[in-house]
Order: structure tokens, then sequence, then C-alpha cells
């Protein structure tokens, strides 16, 4: 949301998202039911509700760690079929040095697994390397629990009053947006988790991580009438069953990804109704690089024979401290408490200075929190990372982590820097894209961006990275004229790189010279037009939630209508498999929004400017528990159509949807079965703007009549 919609009704001195990232440079910030004023020193005795400033923490002074590959439990043989790459993963609570090493150990969540050499639990954690058309089996285990079985709690303030898990409401209320007699207090756990390969394609739908799918730890407390599962996990659990001959035991669940896709940087993590934005940040989450197949055929135009790009990565042994030549990142923004633990709000009041009253008095959530903002910069799980590089080619595979920042990485300030990116979220692009001139690559969260730096012209010395995204929601536009960039001393900055002479021969092909594999996107096919809106609230100006929905009628003929629909609505989007079709994101927000589709890649098409307008003396209701209405909204074309960026040329798994524009993706949908499409700004994600997606028929036996309710 835009900071037009941030004036909150309270009176009382109070301090913006802006002013945060200003007041955090001299002192904490002491949040409470108040007003907010500067706490004691950062190594003080710690507040409640305060934060770590940025200018606290030193910069560049902790070695940039490097995910090692994730060792697999065994292989699963199967006589005339392709063997199964076998893995047991677990999420678990850990405590990790995310800081400068003077600060306490944080305590995160991470994926691992147990080997003979011990356990490889971190956060971000251990990237899965999946090798085209064999199949990877991964047991998801939730293991948070203490070394008594007991469940424990979550680590960050979850809001019960969204659309979410509810695993109190049990087995009726789950799943359900609960209702209250008075505000209720943040749900402490025990905590739901369900993990997502986001991009696999073609995935079955029992192993995608549907939200409705979630489990609770197999704890001993866990308390009498409690849910332990989602609606969706039975149903899963047997169709796994029948397809895999798999059993799913308490606290866990089963999924098999067939790899059959192009070669890509996809990755890991959990996806719980209403719950996503806080177990991701809590850290559990890592890259799964698929290799081989004819789109992982590069050749050096020069000669026409095999290019050779830079690496190797990191291998299964090689653990934090290794440097090889190609590299994952990924770049996450957090804040932190005086005494180093994670921070993240526990009131709406920390977004907009809304102070309440709250849900049932208003139709205000007391904790969500419309986007989130750290002031600190982690990249691959410490604050602002140094690596040491040498004068050679490098490849990058970048993620953007963050809940709700976008990333401009600005490579300005390393003299002598050149800058190709080769791929994005489903693999090579239709030919390599010069960044170096501008010096920036744009990132949205969950995008990945496979970039090739040549380090070969730098000097010897330290030269930083920079993110110049701003520090509020992006809605386009270059940085200092269209937005202030973020603060220079702390988010605007990313990692340090530490150039030294060349060792050896780079044998790497100059990515100008490479000739990247053939990008054949699907046509024809059928239209769908959908709406990105926000639900203002009718207590205070300010959003209650984020919206998908539908658009009625043709906005190239006359004004057509938005209707904006819950995570409840019936299924709206429901492709026959092998339909191609081109779906139009119509954005009525003022903010741009990443799009993201489960199960497909697509084409970007393109992007055409819209005319926005309320519908003078109409009112646009949504199904569902909220009283109140919002003006219904209209959306007509204007002008001519864009076509994608050049680094949107391959296919894509997230788009950037930008405000008073209707976005175009065009693709072919797989395997049947129930998958869900939303923005993956999380905190949007987790209040409605998100829903289901059914590829063919109802399934039978499946709950309910293929809505979520």
């Amino acid at each position: 949301m835009s900071d037009s919609f941030c004036s909150g009704a309270s009176k009382s001195p109070q301090l913006s998202r802006r002013a945060f990232f200003q007041v955090t440079a001299v002192g904490a910030v002491v949040l409470t039911a108040g007003a907010r004023g500067l706490s004691t020193p950062a190594h003080a005795e710690e507040v409640p509700g305060s934060v770590l400033p940025s200018d606290n923490i030193p910069k560049f002074v902790t070695p940039l760690a490097i995910p090692r590959a994730m060792p697999r439990t065994r292989t699963i043989q199967r006589p005339g079929a392709k063997n199964i790459d076998y893995y047991e993963i677990a999420m678990r609570q850990i405590t990790q040095q995310v800081l400068p090493p003077q600060f306490p150990a944080t305590t995160v969540w991470g994926y691992g697994t147990r080997t003979a050499s011990g356990e490889t639990f971190s956060a971000p954690s251990a990237t899965i390397e999946a090798r085209y058309q064999v199949p990877v089996r991964v047991k998801w285990v939730n293991e948070l629990t203490d070394i008594a079985g007991r469940a424990l709690p979550h680590l960050l303030p979850v809001d019960p009053t969204l659309h979410w898990a509810n695993p109190p409401g049990g087995p009726e209320g789950r799943d359900r947006r609960p209702s209250f007699d008075e505000t209720p207090g943040a749900y402490t756990g025990p905590v739901p988790i369900v993990t997502h390969v986001h991009g696999a394609e073609a995935v079955g739908d029992e192993s995608d991580g549907y939200a409705e799918a979630w489990f609770l730890p197999d704890a001993g407390d866990i308390p009498s009438g409690y849910a332990t599962e989602g609606t969706w996990y039975a149903f899963f659990a047997a169709k796994a069953a029948g397809k895999f001959d798999v059993d799913w035991t308490p606290g866990s669940a089963t999924f098999q990804y067939p790899n059959n896709q192009r070669a890509t940087a996809l990755w890991y993590h959990d996806h719980t109704l209403g719950m996503t934005r806080l177990n991701v940040y809590a850290g559990p989450a890592g890259f799964y690089i698929l290799r081989g197949g004819p789109a992982d055929t590069v050749q050096d135009r020069r000669t026409g024979r095999p290019a050779v790009l830079p690496g190797p990565a990191a291998t299964p042994g090689q653990g934090a401290g290794n440097a090889p030549y190609e590299i994952p990142l990924a770049i996450q923004d957090r804040a932190f408490t005086p005494g180093g633990q994670l921070f993240y709000p526990d009131s709406r009041e920390y977004f907009d200075e809304f102070s309440g009253p709250y849900l049932p008095d208003t139709d205000v959530s007391p904790i969500w929190n419309p986007e989130f903002f750290g002031n600190t910069i982690i990249v691959n799980g410490s604050t602002w990372p140094f690596l040491d590089v040498e004068q050679r080619r490098y490849r990058f595979r970048l993620l953007n982590g963050c809940n709700s920042r976008f990333l401009i990485l600005g490579f300005g300030d390393v003299p002598g820097v050149k800058v190709w990116q080769i791929g994005a979220d489903g693999g090579f692009l239709a030919s390599p894209v010069d960044l170096t001139a501008k010096g920036t690559l744009l990132m949205a969260p969950a995008e990945r961006a496979d970039v090739i730096v040549d380090f070969t012209g730098v000097p010897t010395g330290s030269h930083i990275l920079k993110n110049l995204g701003p520090d509020e929601p992006f809605g386009g536009g270059e940085p200092d004229e269209d937005f202030d960039t973020a603060d220079p001393s702390s988010t605007g900055l990313l990692m340090q790189f530490r150039v030294r002479s060349r060792r050896g021969t780079d044998r790497s092909t100059p990515p100008e010279h490479l000739q990247l594999p053939p990008v054949v996107h699907p046509a024809g096919g059928t239209t769908r037009r959908l709406a990105l809106a926000e639900r203002m609230s009718a207590s205070f100006d300010g959003p209650t939630e984020a919206q998908l929905g539908v658009v009625l009628g043709d906005p190239a003929v006359e004004p057509a209508t938005v209707q904006a629909l819950g995570w409840e609505s019936p299924v709206s989007e429901d492709p026959a498999p092998g339909a191609v079709e081109t779906w139009e994101f119509y954005n009525t927000t003022p903010d741009a929004h990443p799009m993201h589709i489960h199960a497909v890649q697509f084409a970007v098409v393109n992007r055409q400017p819209i005319q926005v307008r309320e519908a003078d003396g109409e009112e646009m209701s949504r199904e569902g528990e909220h009283e109140g209405s919002e003006p219904a909204k209209t959306v007509q074309l204007i002008g001519s159509s864009r076509p994608p960026e050049l680094n949107e040329s391959g296919f894509k798994d997230t788009v950037i949807a930008y405000p008073g524009e209707v976005t175009r993706v065009q693709m072919r949908f797989g395997s049947e079965g129930q998958y869900v499409w939303h923005c993956h700004i999380v905190e949007h994600e987790d209040n409605e703007m998100m829903r289901p997606l059914r590829v063919g028929p109802l399934q039978p036996g499946q709950p309910r009549d293929g809505s979520p309710h």
C-alpha cells in the first residue's frame, strides 16, 4: 500500500514507517500501545518491542556463507524406471550467528537433514540439487518441538483474526476466519507448516504445498480439540499413497517433484494459510537448483561448441567459508531486537499508527501489517557480509527473499565491472542481457535472476553492491526520480566484494558470446481478466486486506467492473489440463505486486495502461464475515501496450504487475488438481490476496466443492 493510505486516526505522537529508518540510525525504537520514543542503547537491557539500530551493527565483517548442497538420504532404486533422489528434511528451531560475532546468536528456524557426519540445519537452508527427469521425493517433517517433544511456540506474533490455518478451531473451524467477542492476543503455537517448492512445474497438487494442507508437529502436548492438520491434508495423503506408495506419518508429508521442466533455480519455503509471512521470516527457505536437459545446453556462438559457465557450485561436502564460482545469493531484510533476536511487529500501530480499537469493534486486525520493511539486510543468513572474489567471472543465482521489499541491485560503485543476466525464474533467457551500462537489476519478492558478474577489470580492493530500491512499497519508476532510494547507511547496502588477483585461468565463456537454448512460448488459447485490489477500512483511512478478483466485462470496449473475491469464494480460475491461457492482471492499487501462479511457468506478453475509476453510486461487496463495502472500481484500457523487458524474455513464475496497468502472461497448464495464485508480498498473500486455482474437474472425494469454503 502506498504512503497515501497510511494516515492513522490516532492523535498521540507516533512514528511512521519512513521515520523508522531515520530513527533507527541513532537509537532503538520502542513500539508500545501508546506513543513511541527512543530506547536505551543497543547493548543495554532489552525493552519489549525495541529495535536494534542498524548503525550499531558493524558491516562487512562476516564472510559470506555459501549454501552447501543438501545431502541425499538415499537413492530409491526402481527397476525399469528412473531412480528417485530421496531426502528426509525437517524444520527445526536453531540458533545461528546472523549478526556479527559480538552480538548474541539469533534463534531462527531452518530446514536440514541428518547425516553420518552431523546435521545440516541452517537459515537459509542447504540447496537441493536436482537433475532433469530424475524425480526428487522429500519427506518434510515438522520438528518444531523441544528436546522433550513439546510443541514450541512461534517466534513471532501470529494474528488469529485473519483467514488462517487456525488449529484452535478444531476440524470444523480450521482454515477459517474466526470470530471473537473481544480483541484477541497473538496465537502462540503449536506451529503448522507446509512446504512449497516455488516454481516447480507440473507437480502434483498433493506435492505442491497447498495452503490448507499444513500439519502440526508430532508433539505430545497438542491441546485437546486442536486440529493437527489442514483441511486438504488427509485427501492429499491418500492421493500420495496411491501415486507413490508412501505413507504420511504424523507431523510430516511426503512430496514428489518430477523435474521435467527447464533447468533453473527454484526455491522452497513455507506456505501455511495466513502464516507464510511469519514462518518464512523466521528463516526456513532454501534454493532448489535443477540441472541438465536440453534447456541446459549452452553453446559458444563463436565456435558452435559447448560453452563454459562459471563454476563449480558448492558440493554436499562443502560448508560455509568455501567460495566456488557459482554462488547462490538469497537476499532478505530483517530487523532485530537489542538482544539479537528477530523483530516483527506485534501491532498494526507499527504500520500506520492506528492504535485501535480493533476487531471485533472495527474491521481492523490488531497485529497484521500490510507490509513490513526491516532495517537490516542479510545475505545467505548474515547481515551485510563480504565475499572474496578474484578478477574473473562469477555466476550468481540471485533470490529476492524479502517479505515486501523490492530490490534494485546497484553495481555502479564497482568500477570496471561487467554484468550480464542469462536467466530468470524459469531458466535461461532467449539471449544474454547486458546490464553493464545501466548497472541495475530490479527484483521483486520471490523473483530469481541468473547473473554473470565479470570482475576481470575491477581494481583489487573492496567494493560495495548497493540496493537502490525504496524503504517503502514500490510502484515503479526510477531511483531518486520517482522514489527515494533505501537508506545509504543500512538498507541501501547489500554486501561487499573484496577483489583480489586471479589465480589460474578463467576458462568460462564471455557472456556476450553465449548462445542460450531456444525459448518457445505457447500460443493461442483463451483469456481471463483478473483484478488486483485492496479493501479499505470503514473505521479509518487505511487498508484492511489486499484482494484478488475478476474483471466483469471487456475493458477494451467500455469500463469494466472489478469484482473482488476472498480466499473462501468459489473457484473462478479453472483451466483444463493442457489448455493455453492468457491471464490479464488489472492492478487497481497504488503499488506494484509480484504475481505468482503455482505449477506453471509462463511467458510475459506485454503491459498496457488502464484507467481506474470508482463506479458512481455503486457498491462492491465481497463474500466473507466482514461487514461494510468498498466503492466499486471500473477499469478501461488506454494507450498502447509495451513489450516485456529484455530480461523477461524467458519463462517466469513471478511477474511484476505495476499500478495503473494490465500485465499479461501466457501459459500452458499441466497437472490436474488444486493449486493457488497469489501476490508474493507475503503480508498480502496472508490476508486475502490469494485465490484457489483448479486445473481440470473436481476430484472425487476432495474437500467440499473444490472451493475452500
